[in-house]
């Protein structure tokens, strides 16, 4: 089963988001595999948003992202990391379709409540950055043969 790791940001932890965005995952058919709050530091930021250390506001992102603690969370399923992103909607929210969770819950470009995977490959290294391998749970939920058609199952 593909997996991709959410980071319910501090902005949507303070506005009490933290149900409601597990909620719509879960209610998509997405599997919750490992969850847990955790307070983020300089040095997992660093390599977390290494790509953006270059930006004039790679400050500002850092300091946004230590303000509370964060919700992680890795869900699977199906085109995990696809079905997250467009669940999750553009970057900036305002320009982020109604229905997402961006586009629901945000105005900000850059306060934009979520985090989530860009592909497979940062999706298996953000999981690692973030959980041990005995915090994230394989299961087959007692649904999941209500949630996806038999050729779709056999490719999990």
């Amino acid at each position: 089963m593909e997996k991709s790791l959410v980071l319910i940001k501090p902005n949507a932890v303070q506005r009490g988001f933290i149900g409601e965005i597990i909620a719509r995952f879960e209610r998509k058919g997405l599997h919750v595999a490992g969850i847990k709050m955790m307070q983020l530091d300089d040095d997992v930021l660093d390599e977390h948003y290494a790509h953006l250390s270059h930006k004039p506001f790679f400050r500002v992102l850092k300091d946004s992202m230590m303000v509370t603690p964060v919700v992680a969370l890795c869900v699977g399923g199906l085109d995990a990391v696809e079905t997250v992103r467009l669940m999750v909607g553009a970057t900036n929210a305002r320009k982020a379709a109604p229905g997402t969770i961006r586009g629901d819950f945000s105005m900000s470009g850059e306060q934009n409540v979520i985090h989530a995977s860009d592909s497979i490959e940062s999706a298996q290294a953000e999981i690692e950055r973030f959980f041990g391998a005995n915090e994230i749970f394989e299961y087959e939920s007692a649904v999941t043969a209500f949630e996806y058609g038999c050729d779709e199952k056999a490719k999990m």
